[in-house]
C-alpha cells in the first residue's frame, strides 16, 4: 500500500484564560464543586439574554493575529442544534458562516524540512458540560452525572486545512500551536483537565490524486503521543480496508489508549445535521482596522522570532534556540541566567543537558525548579573562573536541584574547593608521572592519548578537585622538561 498516503486535519479547542465565562458573569473556574458555578444565563433558563465577554473576544483576536490570520471587519454568532444531556440549552452557541478569522498558518519543522500548515478558521464559542458515566454494578444500573459548571467556558476553535501527511507532522504542529498560545497567553494548554483538546480527522488517498479519501474523526484525545498513537493507529486500520477491497465509512472514532485501537461510537454528522441558524440575542461583531493594529502592536515576541533571535544575539545554534524558545518558561529562565553571567553557549548547554536531562514534563516541572536562574548562573562562572570543574559540578548538580542552595552554600558545606595551587597540584602530577614511566616513554614519543589517562589518574587522586586545566598544562610541561 506504498502508493497511499494519509490526509490529516486538526480541530482544536482551547480554553480562553478569562475570569468569567463568554455570556454571563459566572466564574470560569470549573474545577469548584458540580454545579456551582452555574447561573441562569449558562442554564439557558427562559427569559435570560447572552452578553459577550470583551476579554474573551480581545483573546480570540489575540490568537487569530498570532496565527497570521486575515480577521474580518463583522462576523457573528450562530445556534448549533443538538441535544445532549450535558447542554441544557439544547444547542451551543459557536460562530458558523461568519467567523472571527480566517486563512491563517503556521510554519512546523518536519523530518523533511519546514512546513507551512495552514489555517482554514478560527472561530469562538461556548463549551458545554461534563458528563461523568458510572458503570453497572451489583447489579445496578449504570448511570450519568451531569456537572454544568463547564457550561459556557468561553473557546477558540482552530481549524486546520487537510495539510498534514503523518501522524508525526499532527504532533509537530500541536507542539508548535501549544507553544504560542502559551507565548501569547491566551490558554494554559492544560489537556488533562480540558483546557486544550484536539479531534483529528484522517483519511488515505494515492499520492498522485488530488482526490481525498473518505475521512474518519477521532475525537477526546488526551494527549499529543495518544493523538499520533491513534492517527498511527487508524491510517494502518484504513489501508488495512482498502488492501482487502473494502470502503470507508465515515465514522466518529474513540481511541482506547489501553488496546491502542480505534471504535466507532456513531457516524459522522454532517453541518446541515445540526440545523444552524443565526443567534437572535447577540448582536453582530464588529472589528476596526485600529484594534487589530493595537493587538498586532502589544503582541509579546513568539517562538520563531526568539529562536532566530536567540541565534543572532547569543550565538546559538538552530537546534539549541529551538529547544530553549519550544517552552515560554524555558526560554526566559535561559534569558534570566544569562542576565546574571553573559556565557550563553555554557547556560545552554547546562540547561539543554543537565537541566532538562532531569525533567519529564519541562513545563510543570521547571516552574517547581528549586535551582534558580541565578544559582545556574553562579555554578557556570564558578567553572569558568576555575574554582570548580565541570566533574564537580555535575555531582553536585541533583542536590542543586532539589535543596534550592546556592552552589557556593553547597560546595563550603560539603568542603569541595577546586585545588589549583600550582605547586599542590605538581607534586601530585611528578608523583602520577614516576608510577607511569613506560607511558610517558610513549608520549615522548609522539603518543599523545596517554596525556589523557595521565590527567585521570591526576584527578583520581585529587578527588576530582583538582583545575584539569592546570594538571593538563603541567603533565605537559614536566614531561617536556
Amino acid at each position: 500500500m506504498k502508493q497511499y498516503e494519509p490526509v490529516i486535519g486538526l480541530e482544536i479547542h482551547a480554553q480562553l484564560k478569562t475570569k468569567s465565562k463568554i455570556f454571563c458573569l459566572c466564574s470560569s473556574d470549573f474545577n469548584k464543586p458540580p454545579n456551582t458555578s452555574t447561573c441562569e444565563i449558562c442554564l439557558g433558563l427562559p427569559g435570560t439574554l447572552p452578553v459577550l465577554n470583551r476579554e474573551a473576544l480581545n483573546l480570540a483576536l489575540k490568537t487569530a493575529i498570532a496565527l497570521g490570520c486575515d480577521i474580518n471587519p463583522v462576523s457573528s454568532f450562530s445556534r448549533k442544534n443538538y441535544f445532549y444531556p450535558d447542554l441544557p440549552k439544547g444547542f451551543q452557541i459557536t460562530q458558523h458562516k461568519h467567523v472571527i478569522a480566517l486563512n491563517g498558518c503556521i510554519d512546523i519543522d518536519t523530518d523533511s524540512g519546514e512546513k507551512s500548515i495552514r489555517i482554514a478558521r478560527v472561530q469562538i464559542e461556548e463549551d458545554s458540560g461534563k458528563s461523568t458515566h458510572v458503570e453497572s454494578n451489583n447489579n445496578q444500573d449504570g448511570y450519568s452525572l451531569i456537572d454544568y459548571n463547564r457550561c459556557g467556558i468561553p473557546l477558540i476553535e482552530i481549524i486546520t486545512e487537510p495539510d498534514m501527511s503523518s501522524p508525526k507532522e499532527a504532533r509537530f504542529f500541536l507542539n508548535k500551536l501549544k507553544t504560542i498560545l502559551e507565548y501569547i497567553d491566551v490558554c494554559d494548554c492544560n489537556m488533562e483537565e480540558g483546557s486544550l483538546r484536539c479531534d483529528s480527522n484522517i483519511s488515505v488517498k494515492l499520492k498522485d490524486d488530488e482526490k481525498l479519501g473518505v475521512k474518519t474523526e477521532l475525537k477526546n484525545l488526551n494527549s499529543f503521543r495518544n493523538i499520533q498513537k491513534a492517527l498511527e493507529y487508524e491510517e494502518k486500520r484504513q489501508l488495512g480496508i482498502l488492501s482487502k477491497g473494502g470502503i470507508i465509512s465515515e465514522d466518529t472514532l474513540m481511541y482506547d489508549d489501553t488496546t491502542g485501537t480505534t471504535r466507532s461510537v456513531r457516524s459522522k454528522e454532517q453541518s446541515h445535521d445540526y440545523r444552524y441558524f443565526p443567534e437572535p440575542d447577540l448582536v453582530n461583531i464588529s472589528i476596526s482596522n485600529e484594534k487589530v493594529e493595537k493587538i498586532k502592536r502589544d503582541l509579546p515576541e513568539l517562538p520563531d522570532d526568539k529562536r532566530k533571535r536567540f541565534i543572532k544575539d547569543y550565538n546559538l545554534s538552530p537546534y539549541d534556540s529551538n529547544v530553549l524558545t519550544m517552552s515560554k518558561n524555558l526560554s526566559n529562565y535561559f534569558e534570566t541566567a544569562v542576565s546574571f553571567y553573559n556565557n550563553p553557549k555554557k547556560i545552554c548547554n547546562w540547561i539543554t543537558t543537565e537541566l532538562l536531562g532531569n525533567m519529564e514534563d519541562v513545563e510543570s516541572e521547571l516552574l517547581e525548579c528549586k535551582l534558580t536562574s541565578r544559582n545556574l548562573a553562579e555554578l557556570v562562572k564558578l567553572i569558568d573562573d576555575g574554582k570548580i570543574s565541570g566533574k564537580i559540578a555535575k555531582q553536585i548538580f541533583p542536590e542543586l536541584l532539589s535543596t534550592g542552595e546556592t552552589p557556593s552554600e553547597l560546595l563550603k558545606e560539603k568542603g569541595i574547593v577546586q585545588i589549583s595551587d600550582k605547586s599542590e597540584v605538581e607534586k601530585i602530577v611528578i608523583c602520577v608521572i614516576e608510577e607511569n614511566s613506560d607511558l610517558v616513554k610513549q608520549i615522548k614519543n609522539g603518543k599523545d592519548r596517554g596525556i589523557g589517562f595521565l590527567v585521570g589518574q591526576v584527578m583520581k587522586k585529587t578527588k576530582g578537585q583538582a583545575n584539569p586545566g592546570l594538571v593538563n598544562k603541567l603533565i605537559r610541561d614536566n614531561i617536556n622538561s
